[in-house]
């Protein structure tokens, strides 16, 4: 069963077992909230009525989303104004739609995982952005068999005599000096 509530100025289609980023909830980690604003709900293609349900569920963690950074810049002026924002949300598990419950799952590996790893899978389902990756090198990928792993600034093997950067002298300065050069008068 599904249901699509609303909260924080949002809409939300939730399950039994999802896990949701909302706006920052009141409450602590382990607390149950009840979601009484309840815009649709079914099971599969079927549409129930909405009237009296509510949907179950139990805060994860109280987590703030990436930093956002407003600049603000006059050009020619000499004004430069630079704040950042961190946005609180909360993080859900839905327990249950109406009378439908979520099925246990083994709890060992919920534990296990950070608020990091939750906060950045949670919010890449809720449709929200993905947070910008970390500077520095990006993950090793490990190369298929059989396959040359290419570097930057190397050509291929298979490449044949493309060079692999810019050898033009339509830009150099002229030569001079030469040996079978004529001075000029």
């Amino acid at each position: 069963m599904f249901a699509i509530v609303r909260t924080g100025g949002k809409q939300y289609r939730v399950a039994p077992g999802d896990k949701i980023v909302v706006e920052k909830l009141d409450g602590n980690a382990g607390d149950s909230v009840t979601l009484s604003d309840v815009l649709l709900a079914g099971n599969g293609s079927d549409l129930q009525g909405t009237d009296g349900l509510t949907v179950a569920a139990e805060i994860i963690a109280q987590s703030k989303a990436e930093k956002v950074v407003v600049f603000k810049k006059r050009r020619r002026h000499n004004y430069r104004r630079k704040k950042g924002h961190r946005q609180q949300h909360t993080i859900l598990r839905i327990v249950s739609v109406g009378d439908h419950k979520a099925e246990n799952r083994p709890q060992a590996a919920a534990s296990e995982t950070s608020v990091e790893q939750v906060t950045a899978a949670d919010a890449a389902s809720s449709g929200n952005p993905a947070p910008a990756p970390k500077k520095g090198r990006a993950p090793k990928q490990p190369a298929a068999t059989g396959e040359a792993t290419s570097f930057e600034g190397v050509a291929p093997a298979n490449a044949g005599t493309a060079a692999t950067h810019d050898v033009s002298t339509d830009n150099a300065p002229p030569a001079t000096g030469g040996a079978n050069e004529t001075p000029e008068a």
